[in-house]
């Protein structure tokens, strides 16, 4: 079987996973109490799979499981070329949601990769997932030797650092397994000290309601706290990543093209997208998931962040609509942001006049 592994490495190669690892389907035993621990105390984010002992056990995904094959896809964290600027202000998608949607670019690859081993052997039998499935990707990405998980509960690999998207088959291979790598964060906090929102707990573990990435797919209005530390945010949040040493100098290729107009959009003409417009235009993009409402609504936090003066006749616009009640409070808030940044100005020219 020590040919088949070297001839499935080389077919990642071959069609662009950025790196490859083998583990064992044993259970994730460890994990358990950590998943219980973050249902009962409400610091899961929720959108995780929410049957634990399945997230535990890859045999109850794949009766006949032997070998997990993990797999990673990086994604660049500069855009290859900036946006020209406009009039308008603009909003920021994080890297993630660049260029197309990981989970399609995932499952392409995955689909492939099973496809070509499927042709090397008979009998072949797996599941595919990334991490709207059931198992823990950075676990098992720890485990194959992909990386390490760092203090900010994300995969970091010293080819890539943890600008990479995770998945894996459940295989009934049985293949010799690679070990976990042997560097880790070490004494650095840096991640830890950088987040707006102290969401990070030391352990690689968080409160994902704090995440920032959390906030921005919830639904509803946001607490004032979450809606300020946005910022331009429209989608995501990179900042522990930004922060991490690792990342300094990574220059990952991107999988797709990247249009830096999607990636960091005009705020005003984002917020008056239909929702065919907004389907037509960022529909490939991760982000798009949540919809346009919801990620219309940050984009109006942003102008109110940013202190946007031309904004306020739109701001003023949807202020006066009730149809959207959280996008009307959205542009009350902003609009009191901006004026009264305006009025402490005058007040502060007045006094030196």
């Amino acid at each position: 079987m020590t040919d088949l592994k070297q001839q499935i490495i080389a077919i990642a190669k071959e069609i662009g996973i950025s790196k490859i690892g083998f583990t064992t389907a044993d259970d994730f035993a460890y994990l358990e109490e950590s998943l219980k621990l973050a249902q009962e105390n409400g610091t899961a984010s929720g959108f995780e799979h929410q049957n634990i002992e399945e997230r535990l056990k890859p045999t109850m995904l794949l009766e006949n499981a032997k070998t997990i094959i993990a797999i990673a896809v990086a994604y660049p964290s500069h855009l290859p070329k900036i946006p020209e600027k406009t009039k308008f202000k603009r909003g920021k998608f994080s890297a993630s949601s660049w260029g197309m949607d990981y989970h399609q670019i995932l499952r392409d690859k995955m689909k492939h990769l099973a496809q070509r081993i499927a042709d090397l052997t008979a009998d072949f039998d797996y599941k595919a997932m990334v991490d709207t499935g059931a198992l823990v990707d950075t676990a098992v990405a720890r485990r194959a030797g992909i990386g390490f998980i760092g203090k900010n509960g994300l995969v970091i690999s010293k080819e890539f650092g943890s600008y990479i998207f995770l998945g894996e088959l459940v295989t009934n291979l049985e293949l010799e397994p690679d070990q976990a790598v042997t560097y880790d964060c070490g004494d650095c906090t840096h991640c830890l000290t950088s987040c707006p929102t102290q969401a990070l707990n030391g352990d690689s573990t968080m409160n994902a309601k704090r995440c920032l990435s959390f906030q921005t797919q919830t639904t509803g209005s946001l607490p004032e706290a979450f809606r300020v530390k946005l910022k331009s945010v429209i989608y995501g949040c990179d900042i522990c990543q930004i922060a991490c040493p690792y990342n300094k100098g990574v220059t990952n290729e991107p999988q797709t093209m990247i249009d830096p107009d999607l990636a960091y959009p005009e705020l005003q003409p984002f917020i008056q997208l239909s929702h065919k417009a907004f389907k037509e235009k960022f529909g490939e993009v991760a982000g798009a998931w949540r919809g346009k409402n919801v990620l219309q609504r940050n984009a109006i936090y942003a102008l109110g962040n940013l202190n946007d003066q031309t904004a306020i006749p739109l701001l003023e616009e949807l202020a006066a609509q009730s149809e959207n009640a959280v996008h009307q409070e959205a542009a009350q808030w902003a609009l009191t942001k901006i004026k009264s940044r305006a009025q402490r100005r005058q007040q502060r020219s007045d006094r030196l006049t």
